[in-house]
């Protein structure tokens, strides 16, 4: 066997890219996300952060495309990192790029029993597998929400924001 021969002969499995998807709607994305996505890129060869484009239950202050620019900002220097926009289910996403894996932070229980339905149903649809990673401690009380609140009524939100 030659060398060429030994080299192409190797499993799939090794070979194969593991790609994780983090989804949210990052309006804005804090610091909290981006603990989140420093945390999870070491388990994965390539991170997709899927920006949702439109969620009924919210108002977004940043279009898609204005988040998902703010997201690239911030890791244009991590080549593992791409950020997309998608507007279908996060499963759907996480098939057309070949994530098994979709990651999600949760910040209290109330986030981990929502996140855990949520998962639950999307490995019966589509057998995606999600991680959840606990919010780091000094972390959990920053929300998106919370973020956009305090902008609202003025108040100085950079603490709360990851440095561009």
């Amino acid at each position: 066997m030659t060398n060429d021969q030994a080299s192409t002969s190797q499993p799939a499995a090794a070979t194969e890219q593991r790609t994780g998807l983090f989804t949210g709607s990052f309006d804005p994305f804090t610091i909290g996300h981006d603990d989140i996505v420093r945390r999870a890129l070491p388990l994965f060869d390539r991170l997709v952060i899927g920006v949702v484009e439109a969620n009924a239950n919210k108002h977004h202050s940043l279009s898609a495309d204005e988040r998902r620019q703010q997201i690239a900002r911030l890791y244009r220097d991590e080549p593992k990192v791409e950020v997309r926009v998608y507007s279908s289910l996060a499963v759907e996403l996480a098939k057309s790029i070949g994530a098994r894996y979709i990651i999600k932070g949760v910040r209290s229980v109330k986030d981990f029993e929502y996140e855990r339905e949520q998962a639950e149903v999307n490995r019966q649809i589509s057998g995606v597998e999600t991680l959840l990673l606990p919010a780091d401690p000094r972390l959990a009380a920053i929300s998106s929400s919370m973020v956009r609140e305090l902008a609202h009524f003025g108040y100085d939100v950079t603490p709360f924001l990851p440095k561009q």
